[in-house]
């Protein structure tokens, strides 16, 4: 397990009521499925909408399962965004 921060933009900060906390996961997949637990309801919608990047990086359309997290890590939420 790795303490990493999860930090949420936009929509999913204001439907998880906190911009950013702490985690102990070892992929992001289990991060995701912390989250759900400690915030049922919408936030768990919104995730489904949402990007994330993992110490900087996309993940893209990698399965979560296979997207380690390394000690102190970062997972960023990030929704869709309008405008440009």
């Amino acid at each position: 397990m790795a303490k990493v921060t999860v930090r949420y933009w936009a929509a999913a900060k204001a439907a998880a009521g906190i911009a950013e906390e702490p985690y102990d996961a070892a992929t992001l997949a289990e991060a995701l499925d912390l989250v759900r637990g400690r915030h049922p309801g919408e936030l768990s919608q919104v995730l489904a909408r949402c990007s994330f990047l993992v110490d900087g990086d996309p993940v893209g359309k990698r399965g979560h399962e296979t997207v380690p997290l390394a000690e102190g890590g970062t997972v960023e939420v990030l929704p869709p965004f309008a405008g440009g």
